[in-house]
């Protein structure tokens, strides 16, 4: 599951991105969406580095 949270800000980018166009808001009127989703995926990934580094996992122990 680790390996594939890079896509988490990828498809929530391409999400907000079909809801801005579906309702016909230009892309840089919908720039702050951009913003927080990035923000979000930045604290998503800082949390699970701070869970690994406290239990202290390692990816090699599958």
């Amino acid at each position: 599951m680790f390996r594939l949270l890079f896509l988490l800000p990828i498809i929530l980018c391409l999400g907000w991105c079909f809801f801005l166009r579906h309702h016909g808001v230009p892309i840089k009127k919908g720039k702050r969406g951009f913003v927080y989703i990035l923000a979000f995926s930045a604290f998503v990934l800082g949390f699970f580095i701070l869970m690994m580094q406290i239990t202290e996992f390692t990816p090699s122990e599958f």
